[in-house]
């Protein structure tokens, strides 16, 4: 065969995600509150863009404008000729006069440290002891732990480990009761002896059968102490009284975290209604400066007028992608609003499966875009605060040949447990039974692993002698 060098020409066609589509599928996925961080940093970003808290009473009049200065990407002129809000339908926001406290202001919450500092400052005089107590306390993790050992502080301190130990029996004083502990026995230990109630019973559980207890041999404890059931039993309910984790009580305000709902559901004349949160987010205009520039009322060179036209063009694309994703996000929210009707009007024991491609179906758009309408978001219902994925659970077939959800099965097992009798706890085959009675076809395997999903224990774990 000759080889040789030659020039062809072909058409192919090819899927390009151009730089305005990114960004669309970035703002669609994301929540309220990350749709505010993002637009916060276009506001930086971008000078044209600019945040309007008011209703603009007063549209732009109409000019009339010359051809030879239409030479934009978009017809930016008679664009601003109109006095649409660029996307944004325009709505006043209700304005509430209310009475601003100082009750409204809630302080930063106090810290674990701060709280155990200031104890050893009003149990201490300066000196070597408080000292090696500030040591101690620093070492103490969030959960109240102690994480470091005598040895270890007594060679920090370059002090005996005798003087280690009477400090940390003062901080193992301190309230919380159990901090400064080493282990989660000696936590339960000294929150037992501020009870006055470390029996030798109570003291050998704790130190040498707490693994037995958690896993509710009952039987073997018993054997082992020589008692009986009912004495363990009652030992485990005290135990449980107490908090392995005395530290967290003190969390900051840092560690909360709100849920700000995208979409609300309310009954209105008999009829739901879906609304979007904008009430939360910024409103996008364009700065006036900028405008007068565009429709040349102010003197500008050409390359400042490129420069605008770039950035008119990149908030256009910003502006419109929140829009769609407004409408995207009503629309998804009113076909799950469609589907689960039930729900909405009886609660989860009436919640139906659903599958991206139902919805998908329905809205006549692509699965992967209900996906991304649905991610990290949260709806209001009558029935509580849900997130948008948890309306899309999966299920079992009854025998009339309908199907139930998994979430649904939960609530049933949930009640059932409820009101069984404590000495003779249902078996998850008992359990099966029951809901092959009600008309579902389930296996005992599936109900275990939906008991264990809901952290609740086997019968062998639940029965009360």
């Amino acid at each position: 065969m000759r080889m040789g060098i030659g020039l062809n020409l072909e058409q192919t066609q090819k899927l390009i995600i151009t730089p305005e589509l990114r960004q669309a599928i970035t703002i669609l996925q994301l929540s309220t509150q990350e749709l505010m961080d993002y637009l916060e940093q276009e506001l930086m970003e971008n000078p044209v863009l600019e945040m309007k808290e008011e209703v603009e009473e007063k549209e732009v009049k109409e000019t009339s404008l010359e051809e030879e200065n239409e030479q934009f990407d978009v017809n930016w002129q008679e664009y601003f000729s109109d006095g649409s809000d660029l996307g944004y339908i325009r709505s006043p926001r209700e304005h509430r006069s209310e009475e601003v406290t100082f009750e409204q202001f809630v302080s930063e919450a106090t810290s674990l440290h701060e709280h155990l500092y200031l104890q050893l400052n009003l149990s201490l005089p300066p000196g070597q002891q408080r000292r090696i107590g500030n040591f101690l306390i620093g070492s103490i993790d969030d959960n109240g732990y102690l994480r470091t050992s005598i040895e270890e502080a007594a060679a920090c301190l370059k002090c005996s480990p005798a003087e280690v130990e009477e400090a940390l029996k003062l901080v193992q004083s301190f309230d919380p009761p159990g901090v400064g502990a080493r282990n989660l026995a000696e936590c339960l230990l000294q929150q037992l002896s501020q009870l006055k109630a470390d029996s030798p019973l109570v003291v050998a559980i704790v130190q040498s059968h707490l693994e037995d207890l958690a896993a509710g041999r009952i039987t073997r404890i018993a054997k082992a102490l020589d008692i009986s059931p009912v004495e363990v039993q009652d030992i485990g309910d005290l135990i449980r009284t107490l908090d392995p984790k005395p530290g967290r009580q003190f969390g900051g305000n840092q560690d909360a975290r709100y849920i700000v709902p995208d979409a609300v559901i309310e009954k209105v004349a008999g009829k739901y209604v879906v609304l979007i949160n904008e009430q939360s987010g910024p409103r996008l205009g364009i700065n006036p400066v900028y405008r007068s520039l565009v429709r040349r009322e102010m003197p500008c060179d050409d390359h400042t007028i490129k420069f605008i036209e770039g950035k008119l063009n990149s908030a256009l694309w910003v502006i419109r992608s929140i829009e769609q994703r407004r409408l995207t996000l009503y629309r998804v929210v009113s076909s799950i609003v469609d589907f689960q009707m039930d729900f909405l009007e009886k609660g989860i024991k009436h919640l139906k499966p659903l599958n991206l491609r139902q919805v998908a179906d329905t809205l006549e758009m692509h699965e992967s875009t209900v996906s991304r309408a649905i991610a990290n978001k949260y709806v209001q219902t009558p029935q509580g605060v849900y997130e948008l994925k948890f309306f899309f659970a999966s299920g079992v077939e009854r025998r009339s040949g309908t199907a139930i959800a998994s979430d649904s099965i939960k609530k049933m097992l949930q009640e059932f447990i409820q009101c069984e009798d404590p000495g003779e706890p249902l078996t998850d085959q008992a359990l099966t039974d029951l809901l092959n009675g009600q008309g579902i076809r389930i296996s005992r395997r599936t109900v275990a692993k939906y008991r264990d999903e809901m952290d609740i224990p086997p019968a062998t774990r639940r029965k009360r002698f």
